[in-house]
Order: structure tokens, then C-alpha cells, then sequence
């Protein structure tokens, strides 16, 4: 199948923003500073990037859930490919504000050379939305380890309090939105912003059956195809348990006492509070802060989590630059 010039535009826009913002990130933190980083946690570095290896193919097992569909062969896209979109869309999810609105996008033009425009289109918004939940869903759990294994304090309390309070908003707009019809539901209420309201509405127009078609394939998941919803949930939440290892192997390079429920609590702490501020390229300086406060919870220093902070932005650049090269190399349907 031929790619449309648009998609082929958007792919080289996508890549020049990757490596400008790699460059740019790799410039900031000093050769000097990653190398020196590196050989403070030594070979343990080689088991954190293999646990976001495995993270990644759990990823690409949720997502290959959503978009197959058994009695539609065209929709049995092969797994390096879903793999492949995973990877790649993650790494410019990277390196762009607003988390999301880059990798989704490529990965909806690249799916729909496969599957279609609406398939592709609610397949990627449904793994969105599952991806959200499988963090609520980490996020409570942790919530359980939190108040039985930290030491009460104000901090520790707000923070169950504002976990417990975005799962409740959170599944109630998910609730709402799916039942409506998520895509038709959002462009309704922005088309009544000023300022954007009217082109908002004007798309929204012309769009419209194409759009409904997107909300109808999304309700199906939830309505006809549960077996497949719980499936992908499984995936991704279990995948949020496996990144908790990243912390753990670092825990153990640096030979402080540190356990994997403890590396669960501070990966929970840090990712409530990096996507508390998600409007970051890269969670620029929010990471650190928050592995910082999550290490101190535990009775750590918070030089650890500045370190830890350090060591998961290497790897990031590192499965950053292979999203990218991925998504050079591959060869279209």
C-alpha cells in the first residue's frame, strides 16, 4: 500500500522534532554527566533498559488486544508492527508537550495503512483510555501499600486522598464520555469555546459519520468485546508493576536498602506527580522532584531520587533513539 504524501510529510516532521529535542536534551545534560552517571550504576543500567523492553512488549500485547478482532482477519496486524508503533509512539510522546498528542497521531497514520482510518483511530483512543486506567488502577493499589508501609504524615495522607479522588473523576468522565461517545462527545463541548468553537463545529460537521463510526468501535470494546477489555487492562497493568523494577535495579546499584515494595511506592509517588504536571517535553525537572519527594516518604535522602531521576532520563534517551531509528528503518505495508 502506497503512503500518502500527508503522512510521509508528518513522519519526517515527527523525526526532525525528535532529534532536534534529543540533541537539544543530550546538549543539557552534559556527555560528561550521562557518562559519569553510567558508570556509577555500572552493569545494573543493562537490566533497567531490558525491564522497559519487556514494559514495552506488554504495551504492544494491550494494544494488539484492541485492535484485533477475531472475526475480521484484516485487523490481525503482525505484533513487530504493533510493537514497532508502541515503541515509536512512546518516544515522541517523549519529547513533545502535552503528553500523547505526538506519538498518537503517528500511530494512527501508520495503523491505518492496515485497518482503515476509523479502526486505527479508535483502536489508538482506546488504548489511550486504557492506558489512563491501568495507572488509576496502579495508583490505587499502591495507595494499599502506601498507608501500610510509610509512616503517617500530612503528605502521605494528601496524597492517598488525591489519588482516591482523581480515580473517582476519572472513571466517571470515562463513564460518561464512552457511553456518549467519546471523540463526538469532546468535540461538542469544545465547538462552544470561543475563539476555536466555530472551526471545532465546522469539523465536527464534516466529519461527523467518520467520528461516529470511531465512538461506535469503542462502545463495541466495552459492550461485545470484554474478554479483549480485560485482556489489554491486564497487560498494561501488570506492565506498570514490571516498570516498578527500573527503580528497584537502581535501588540495588547504588546498595541502599530498598525492597520492591518500596520501589512500587516510589514509582507510584513519582508518576502521580509527573502526570499531575504532564505539559512538560520529557517531565523536564518534574521527575526529579517527584522521585525526590517519593524516596524522602520512605526515609530515603533525596539525592537517591535525584539520581534516580538521572539514570531513567538515560534510558529514556536511550529507548528514545530506538522509537526513532525504528521508525526510520521500517518498510510500509
Amino acid at each position: 500500500m502506497i503512503q500518502p504524501m500527508g503522512s510521509k510529510v508528518y513522519k519526517v516532521l515527527f523525526m526532525l522534532i525528535g532529534i532536534g529535542t534529543l540533541a537539544y536534551m543530550i546538549h543539557a545534560m552534559g556527555i560528561d554527566e550521562i557518562w559519569n552517571n553510567l558508570e556509577k550504576i555500572g552493569w545494573w543500567f543493562l537490566p533497567v533498559l531490558g525491564s522497559w523492553a519487556i514494559l514495552y512488549w506488554m504495551n504492544a500485547m494491550a494494544f494488539k488486544a484492541i485492535i484485533q478482532e477475531p472475526e475480521l482477519p484484516q485487523t490481525d496486524v503482525p505484533f513487530w508492527k504493533v510493537l514497532q508503533l508502541t515503541i515509536s509512539g512512546y518516544a515522541i510522546n517523549y519529547i513533545t508537550p502535552f503528553v500523547a498528542l505526538g506519538g498518537e497521531p503517528y500511530r494512527i497514520m501508520e495503523l491505518k495503512n492496515y485497518v482503515g482510518g476509523s479502526k486505527a483511530g479508535s483502536s489508538v483512543l482506546l488504548y489511550g483510555v486504557m492506558h489512563i486506567l491501568s495507572h488509576i488502577l496502579f495508583w490505587v493499589a499502591s495507595v494499599f501499600l502506601i498507608l501500610w508501609f510509610v509512616p503517617a504524615s500530612t503528605m502521605v495522607d494528601v496524597a492517598c486522598a488525591v489519588i482516591f479522588v482523581m480515580a473517582i473523576i476519572c472513571t466517571w468522565l470515562f463513564t460518561k464520555f464512552y457511553k456518549k461517545g467519546i471523540t463526538v462527545s469532546l468535540l461538542k463541548a469544545l465547538s462552544k469555546l470561543p475563539l476555536v468553537g466555530k472551526r471545532v463545529g465546522n469539523l465536527l460537521e464534516t466529519k461527523y459519520e467518520t467520528l461516529n463510526d470511531v465512538d461506535q468501535q469503542v462502545k463495541n470494546l466495552f459492550q461485545n468485546r470484554r474478554d479483549r477489555f480485560y485482556t489489554a487492562l491486564f497487560w498494561e497493568f501488570v506492565a506498570r508493576v514490571v516498570g516498578c523494577f527500573e527503580i528497584y535495579f537502581i535501588g540495588l546499584a547504588l546498595d541502599i536498602n530498598i525492597d520492591f515494595i518500596d520501589a512500587m511506592i516510589i514509582s507510584s509517588g513519582s508518576s502521580l506527580f509527573a502526570n499531575l504536571v504532564f505539559f512538560f517535553p520529557m517531565q523536564l525537572g518534574t521527575r526529579e522532584g517527584g522521585l525526590a519527594m517519593a524516596v524522602m516518604s520512605i526515609g530515603l535522602p533525596a539525592k537517591v531520587g535525584i539520581f534516580m531521576g538521572v539514570v531513567t532520563r538515560i534510558r529514556e534517551i536511550v529507548w528514545i533513539m530506538i522509537g526513532l531509528g525504528w521508525m526510520s528503518l521500517v518498510k510500509k505495508k
